[in-house]
């Protein structure tokens, strides 16, 4: 039995009333209003009385069910379907009606069953306006039992099974199934359709269904005893009046706020699961990245070995042949021979060491340039296209149809086709991929080269400044090389133009290593930090993603677990 003190009840109700003003504030905070409208009302109604909801499809009785229930004529019944108001009737010491807005009255009657529960009948379910919809709907998460009055002899209409999905799915409301006008029905088939209502009822995920076969008109007209309202009132009596109303309805309320807990909680998971794979996806995106460049930098580590082994082989064979050349007796052999051949002469032998440098240099390096241009374009092409392809397969966790974080999906979605657009965009410019930091202005491309297909201008690019580079370089030493055998006279010291040649060939060589191996690097890694870049609107969503499913996720604990010490209460005191 409920021995539970006023003062303490009212003290539950304090505490439950705080908490639900926790879990309206929470409501309001992660933007879902439909939901803080539902709270907010569920915290209204928290000091009403036990409701019952009388639902059921036009024509079921439900009128008149309630009329007979309160012994009186409250309710409108009308021959024809009446999708008049919903219809609020409370404890009065007089009947008043009072009308709340144009779909909906409270009429007050002194009823002496109606100091403990409120009734709430309902338009039919098959004729339902939008705005009955809204507010009937309204009133199933504040309800305490959900009344589904049927006509006995057709009790398997659609409308109202959908609705019992609606209630049974979205609030896990507690329902009783009630057969009205059971005078019209003979009691076999009457018992045919009690076990149909009971299997059906199964089916839908109500155990144990309540199904009462009742007569409003045999109520209405004395016969008390066949009416069937004397076993309604039995259960009504035993399960809910007698001092356990108020009790009870604490304990739907808790219920009711438990499923709304329940259900944030649900779209809380989503969302954090949203957050993760998104986190993980920018993990992702950042690793292709570090790996792709990591492979673009090895391709230009091969690229400047191959020209520093080349330019090494051509300046080796030339200095060779410089040294032999330079001997006294070879010096002295063309300027003899000269005499009679100019083109013997030793003039005519430096030019022809130049001419060679050059040319070789020029031919070989550039073999060598088209092969490693090609290897590293299309590894940084790779690079973004890779990128290109987890930004369009990126997963969606959270969609638009969630109950809970709806907006907060739409807004991510939006992110999303933002980014997807703007790299689109990004790839088709070939200005993303020039680079006047390691390609001066001047030696750049006309605008209309490549125009609407970036990733074709990456090795143009890559040519222009591997080339530039070393051709610059080469350039320079053929002309400070050129100086030097312009200078060479038989009275030169041997030691001293090889040590002057092979000077100026190691400084190029170095120059060359680091011009051709900086700038294309630098190359790389501003193509990359340029597909980064267009992360940023994303990466500021995922950092307030972050802080504010954090927020939630503490204070949703906190509520939760205030919910679940009152309901161990409240269960102790139902015993």
């Amino acid at each position: 039995m409920i021995d539970l003190l006023d003062d303490k009840l009212r003290n539950l109700r304090v505490q439950l009333d705080e908490i639900i003003k926790d879990l309206h504030g929470m409501t309001v905070g992660i933007g879902n209003k439909p939901l803080a409208a539902t709270v907010s009302d569920l915290r209204t109604r928290i000091k009403e009385p036990f409701m019952f909801v009388v639902v059921g499809e036009v024509k079921a009785g439900k009128s008149s069910f309630v009329n007979a229930l309160l012994g009186s004529d409250v309710c409108k019944v009308a021959p024809d379907p009446c999708t008049d108001t919903i219809q609020q009737i409370l404890y009065g010491e007089q009947v008043e009606v009072v009308g709340v807005n144009p779909h909906l009255k409270k009429i007050y009657t002194p009823a002496e069953i109606l100091k403990e529960i409120a009734i709430v009948d309902t338009p039919g379910t098959n004729t339902i306006s939008a705005h009955h919809q809204e507010i009937t709907e309204g009133f199933i998460p504040a309800s305490d039992l959900i009344v589904f009055v049927f006509e006995a002899k057709n009790p398997y209409r659609q409308s109202a099974w959908d609705f019992l999905d609606f209630i049974r799915d979205e609030w896990r409301k507690k329902v009783v199934f009630i057969l009205q006008q059971k005078d019209l029905m003979e009691p076999d088939d009457l018992v045919i359709n009690e076990k149909g209502v009971f299997n059906f009822a199964q089916k839908k995920g109500v155990n144990n269904a309540k199904v009462f076969s009742v007569s409003a008109k045999m109520e209405l007209n004395g016969n008390t005893d066949e009416s069937g309202y004397l076993e309604l009132r039995e259960y009504i009596a035993d399960n809910i009046t007698g001092g356990k109303a108020p009790v009870l309805k604490l304990d739907n309320n808790i219920s009711t706020s438990i499923n709304i807990s329940d259900r944030i909680n649900d779209g809380l998971r989503k969302r954090e699961e949203q957050l993760l794979s998104d986190k993980n996806f920018r993990k992702d995106v950042t690793e292709t990245l570090d790996k792709q460049e990591g492979k673009s930098n090895y391709q230009v580590d091969v690229l400047t070995e191959n020209i520093i082994s080349t330019y090494d082989t051509v300046t080796r064979e030339i200095g060779e042949d410089l040294s032999q050349g330079l001997s006294f007796v070879n010096l002295f052999k063309k300027a003899f021979s000269s005499i009679f051949n100019k083109k013997s002469s030793p003039k005519s032998w430096i030019d022809d060491l130049k001419y060679r440098l050059e040319h070789e240099l020029k031919d070989q390096l550039t073999d060598k340039l088209n092969a490693g241009v090609n290897d590293l374009t299309d590894s940084v092409s790779q690079m973004v296209s890779m990128i290109d392809l987890k930004i369009k397969s990126n997963q969606t966790v959270l969609k638009g149809s969630d109950e809970i974080f709806s907006h907060i999906a739409n807004k991510r979605n939006s992110v999303m086709d933002d980014l997807r657009d703007t790299f689109n965009q990004f790839m088709k410019k070939s200005e993303n991929f020039k680079d006047d930091e390691v390609l001066p202005s001047e030696q750049n491309f006309s605008p209309n080269i490549a125009t609407g297909s970036g990733l074709a201008v990456i090795g143009m690019v890559i040519a222009a400044v591997a080339q530039g580079a070393v051709f610059d370089i080469t350039g320079g030493i053929l002309t400070t090389v050129g100086v030097l055998f312009a200078g060479i006279t038989v009275g030169m010291g041997r030691k001293k133009v090889l040590n002057a040649y092979n000077t100026e060939i190691l400084k190029g060589r170095q120059k060359l290593e680091g011009e051709v191996d900086d700038k294309l690097k630098l190359y790389v890694r501003n193509v990359k930090e340029k597909v980064e870049g267009n992360f940023k609107e994303f990466d500021l969503m995922l950092e307030h993603e972050e802080d504010q499913t954090r927020k939630i996720s503490v204070e949703h604990h906190k509520i939760a677990q205030r919910l679940k010490e009152m309901k161990k209460i409240v269960e102790k005191e139902l015993v």
